[in-house]
């Protein structure tokens, strides 16, 4: 937990720069504008849809209409809320993650040599490919969403999930080799997921949670590229205000 800590450290610590708020308040203010857009436009429909199938139709027969709309809103909501993180994520991590990376690796990570491969349609495919996965078990586990609490854990789960998937290779494709990529992916496996979930948790904080496509990104950058300066040997470098 100390390297996610420090990882997060470091994030909200880059927010006193100018640059780093242009780059985190673009996916945010994406995500905000096609949340009202779907609001608008696709609740109704939605919702209308969801009522139409079992459980809905169910608690309708046992004459708990008001259930069977609060489920549908709900999930309606729940919907739009997943697809508008869902496409702000892809912008963080195709247009975003790149220009947070090089400004870290100019300033706070110069000793950390890249020596991956740049390849823009290797880290484009890897967020498109866990989109597709994200969505679909997002459809396949609708069904559990019914049994009290997993209506919120399920998603926190999946978007823990897709935070990992998107943001870790990304953040490290251009600095480590396969093989260095390989030996993070394998012993940070829980603290990447940590880092992934803990995102996932700030994403339903009103207002914070706007922010977090961008901020899981910078987070991501910043905890891959410590892991591979100290799985090189490196000293930690600290930044200033920083306390480890």
């Amino acid at each position: 937990m100390g390297e996610v800590m420090l990882a997060l450290a470091r994030t909200f610590a880059n927010l006193k720069s100018g640059k780093v708020w242009l780059y985190v308040l673009t996916p945010a203010l994406f995500s905000l504008l096609l949340s009202i857009g779907l609001a608008v436009w696709a609740l109704g429909w939605v919702v209308q849809q969801m009522m139409a199938y079992p459980p809905m139709t169910l608690l309708v027969g046992w004459g708990l209409v008001w259930l069977a709309h609060i489920l549908a809103y709900l999930g309606g909501w729940m919907a739009i809320f997943a697809i508008a993180y869902l496409t702000a994520s892809l912008l963080a991590a195709i247009v975003i993650l790149p220009l947070m990376l090089k400004h870290l690796s100019d300033t706070e990570y110069r000793d950390v040599a890249p020596m991956g491969r740049d390849s823009f349609v290797a880290a484009a495919m890897n967020s498109v490919v866990a989109s597709v996965i994200f969505v679909i078990g997002w459809l396949v586990t609708i069904p559990l969403w019914l049994i009290p609490g997993f209506s919120l854990l399920i998603p926190l789960l999946l978007m823990g999930w897709l935070n990992r998937r998107t943001f870790a290779y990304d953040a490290l494709s251009m600095h480590a080799t396969s093989n260095e990529w390989q030996e993070i992916r394998t012993r940070q496996k829980a603290p990447l997921f940590m880092l992934g979930l803990t995102m996932a948790l700030l994403a339903h904080v009103p207002v914070i949670g706007l922010l977090v496509p961008a901020l899981a990104a910078l987070s991501f950058v910043h905890y891959g590229l410590e892991a591979l300066r100290r799985s090189r040997g490196g000293a930690v470098v600290t930044i200033e205000g920083e306390r480890v």
